[in-house]
């Protein structure tokens, strides 16, 4: 798994009681925690209940973590594992014959939590990057990769920018975002990653 520094001081950071540094990691990785819910057929309640036991867990737990790096591992394998419990018991209350521990298998195994993981890794380096971003090209990437894309006559009005401009205004703004220190550090370490590219150019 990524050994980012970024996570590293994050997680130092926050058992040493930074607050910033907890939000953070909650924004950070809520996602993941949100998508092995998903992946284990929990309804809403249940995944709500889930991610603040996973939470609750982390606060009695960071401290003892060996390596902070490790924190991702360690919140994938923590949810599956309160996803399973949950699963248990609905099917206890459900009275359908409750399988042994050792039986009743995970949704999805390493292979899987790891690519999860890395969604999650590549979904808050680019949150991360885009937020330090100008204004403009915030803007002008919002536009861009909206659903549908805007046309370049709108995002011209909208911007007070010549249409002519976009399309290099676009390349120097994903220029930026790709040699930020989170994306630079994603890439580098997964590779064949690559940023997310905006809708073709809609004139």
């Amino acid at each position: 798994m990524l050994n980012d520094p970024v996570v590293v001081a994050l997680v130092t950071r926050a058992a040493a009681g930074d607050e910033g540094a907890w939000n953070e990691i909650v924004e950070r990785y809520t996602p993941l925690i949100w998508s092995i819910c998903v992946r284990h057929q929990l309804g809403r309640d249940e995944s709500g209940d889930v991610n603040q036991t996973v939470w609750l867990l982390l606060v009695e737990n960071i401290g003892t973590l060996r390596q902070p790096a490790a924190l991702p591992g360690w919140l994938a394998t923590t949810t599956q594992r309160e996803c399973l419990r949950v699963l248990r018991v609905a099917r206890r209350d459900e009275h359908t014959g409750l399988p042994p521990e050792d039986r009743l298998a995970p949704v999805f195994g390493a292979e899987m939590i790891d690519e999860q993981l890395l969604a999650a890794e590549r979904g808050a380096a680019i949150r991360a990057a885009f937020a330090e971003l100008p204004r403009g090209c915030r803007e002008l990437l919002s536009m861009l990769v909206s659903d549908p894309p805007c046309a370049y006559a709108e995002i011209s009005a909208r911007l007070g920018v010549p249409m002519g401009s976009i399309g290099p205004m676009r390349g120097r703004c994903l220029d930026r975002l790709r040699r930020s220190r989170q994306v630079a550090f994603l890439v580098g370490d997964a590779s064949g990653t690559e940023v997310p590219q905006p809708g073709g150019e809609r004139r």
